[in-house]
């Protein structure tokens, strides 16, 4: 048997856990919360803390019993960035757990998680730029090696997902406005409605309040309620900006550091139009892409559980009082 870690994700509304054996998935379960938020049209947190002191204990058992052993080389768990309450939870019961085993507590980094997320399906291969992109978080990082980073750009105002949230928001088409916008923007012309492409020249930065503020400009400028194909050529047409956006800079930067490989991770991820001009782009760039499958793109344990696993492996010491950090950023650990 070789090196089993728990990973314990409870960020904002997934109460997840998962164990990784020697870098291979033993169990995966994640317990979403999106009935409870779906109304309010975003995450509530208080409600969040809630369900997941609900769920937690009955997630990490399914964990451990799917995975086909209750042994365990250490327990990790999602130290920050996320929201505080739901921080919280999956720390006390990582803690907890970690104690009654006797075995080594980590606390990873959440956005860390999903560029490793790829390991679970594909090499990682460094030296390597990667676009972490999800509802909180657009970030560009180069890492030369598991461990090693340097932040080169993040959002100023609105993360790409908060972006697709607020425009399915104004559209009346529901809450999370991802996937529903990804589906109905197969129907339409993303050519339809020139919008414009955020690309703030000179930094690596990003920018995406601007591109909703369009959005809400033209449907403000219509004389009559959007049709089902208007809206649909909407959609295509914002989604469309929020691609070329996100893919000239992450290609841009990878061109321009030298660097062959790149990553696409975090829940927004997901969208098929990105992973798909993604792939094309960095063909064309001769890059080597590298993305996790989609269910492994929006939050979940077996992310955290992977980091810890190279943690484990490099012997990398972490402090007794770990403490959970709303908005931990990176931070280099490997030699």
């Amino acid at each position: 048997m070789g090196v089993r870690v728990l990973g314990i994700e409870t960020s904002c509304d997934e109460t997840a856990a998962a164990v990784v054996e020697s870098g291979r998935l033993r169990s995966n379960i994640v317990s979403s919360q999106l009935h409870l938020h779906r109304r309010f049209e975003g995450i509530v947190p208080e409600l969040a803390s809630r369900a997941h002191l609900q769920k937690i204990a009955g997630v990490i058992d399914a964990s451990l019993r799917e995975s086909g052993s209750r042994k365990l080389d250490a327990v990790a768990f999602t130290q920050g960035p996320g929201l505080l309450g739901p921080l919280l939870v999956g720390k006390v019961a990582a803690q907890t757990l970690a104690h009654l085993l006797g075995v080594p507590l980590l606390g990873i980094n959440h956005l860390e998680g999903h560029i490793f997320a790829v390991e679970l399906s594909e090499t990682l291969r460094f030296p390597l730029v990667a676009l972490i992109v999800s509802g909180g978080h657009t970030d560009l990082v180069l890492s030369q090696r598991p461990g090693r980073y340097r932040v080169l750009g993040r959002t100023r105002d609105d993360a790409a997902g908060e972006a697709f949230d607020k425009v399915a928001r104004l559209l009346g088409l529901g809450y999370p406005g991802g996937p529903v916008i990804d589906r109905l923007a197969r129907q339409g012309d993303p050519a339809a409605v020139a919008l414009p492409r955020p690309f703030m020249p000179e930094t690596w930065d990003f920018s995406f309040a601007g591109l909703k503020t369009a959005v809400l400009y033209h449907v403000q400028r219509q004389t009559r309620k959007l049709g089902r194909s208007q809206v649909a050529d909407l959609c295509a047409s914002f989604q469309e900006a929020v691609v070329d956006t996100l893919v000239f800079k992450l290609i841009e930067a990878a061109r321009r550091l030298r660097v062959k490989d790149v990553v696409l991770g975090g829940g927004v991820a997901a969208n098929s139009r990105l992973r798909a001009v993604a792939g094309e782009r960095a063909a064309g760039a001769g890059l080597r892409l590298a993305v996790p499958p989609p269910g492994l793109c929006t939050d979940n344990g077996a992310m955290i559980a992977q980091v810890a696993l190279h943690q484990l492996k490099k012997r990398v010491r972490q402090p007794a009082n770990l403490r959970s950090d709303p908005s931990l950023p990176f931070k280099n650990w490997g030699r």
